[in-house]
């Protein structure tokens, strides 16, 4: 009878052979082998996060990627399926990049509709994770929302409200006199529609619904090009949501300007393409193609989202 062997590898040393028929000479566990190949399966895997993660400046997205990473590793090992919690939009970045780099993990990204922000991650073994998992559900909140309008900021107070936590919750989605949809872990699906009565001062009532019957609209953009001395974010930004140089510095200092959902507070940083500049009351500006000009300036496509 040969030891069960979860990961290839090399036949096992003479010493490690002895060991093993004397264990299942005495009838004990003959997992011995695996349990030393998940022992160095782990310990390579935290020496590739400290390298994954070392680009992470966001400490809270750090710490959240170290468990997601815990998690992958487990799923893997294990040929289980594990999800996450709703992800922000910079975890959720991170963490696909991080483990697309990994061999023995599969990640799917799911918030409900294409243009999620919020997402949860479904992790495991490559063989064992096949199809998209069912894990998000939707819930439709109505009301009498046409004379008095609730905003984004209405909705998820009166659902966490309820207690329910943020992370079990996905995009919200508004609808203007007809309410919200509301994207949220299965699970609690029946427990809003219990608990929520309620968003401001209006009554409403909430009714799971397909995601199929989700009334999303792709983002309506407007792109133009730009041309600039340098790709920081306040000579970029300022181009891209037309206002000066130095109000978009006050906003930063007033951490009113986010670069792909993280706040900051300094205007020297330097973007590329595919990054989303998001100003608080001004919307959002995703940095397209970049081209060098024969002048040594940058020719910057911009995507302003309307």
């Amino acid at each position: 009878m040969e030891p069960p062997y979860l990961f290839p590898s090399p036949i096992p040393s003479q010493v490690t052979q002895s060991l093993i028929r004397h264990l299942m000479a005495y009838g004990l566990c003959c997992n011995f082998y695996a349990l030393a190949l998940g022992m160095c399966h782990v310990a390579q895997a935290t020496k590739g996060e400290v390298v994954a993660l070392k680009g992470v400046e966001d400490k809270s997205v750090i710490e959240e990627m170290k468990r997601i990473l815990d998690m992958a590793r487990r799923a893997s090992l294990r040929r289980e399926i594990l999800h996450t919690d709703f992800l922000t939009p910079p975890t959720l970045k991170e963490s696909l990049l991080v483990l697309g780099k990994l061999t023995d993990i599969k990640a799917i990204a799911q918030g409900g509709y294409p243009q999620a922000e919020r997402c949860r991650l479904s992790v495991g073994h490559p063989q064992t994770l096949t199809n998209d998992p069912d894990i998000v559900a939707a819930v439709s909140i109505t009301g009498n929302f046409g004379f008095q309008p609730c905003s984004h900021g209405d909705f998820l107070g009166a659902i966490l409200g309820t207690g329910i936590a943020k992370n079990k919750l996905g995009d919200i989605i508004l609808l203007g006199e007809k309410g919200a949809q509301v994207l949220l872990v299965p699970d609690l699906v029946d427990y809003i529609v219990s608990s929520l009565d309620k968003v401001g001062n209006v009554s409403v009532s909430c009714t799971p619904i397909p995601l199929l019957a989700l009334e999303y609209e792709p983002p309506s953009t407007k792109s133009f090009k730009t041309v600039e001395a340098s790709l920081r974010v306040d000579a970029l930004a300022s181009a891209g949501f037309k206002i000066s140089r130095s109000k978009l510095v006050d906003l930063i200092s007033n951490k009113d300007v986010r670069v792909n959902w993280t706040t900051i507070t300094k205007n020297n940083i330097t973007l590329k393409t595919g990054d989303v500049v998001s100003v608080s009351g001004k919307g959002r500006l995703k940095i397209g193609e970049i081209n060098s000009t024969k002048k040594g300036k940058f020719a910057v496509e911009l995507i302003r989202y309307q």
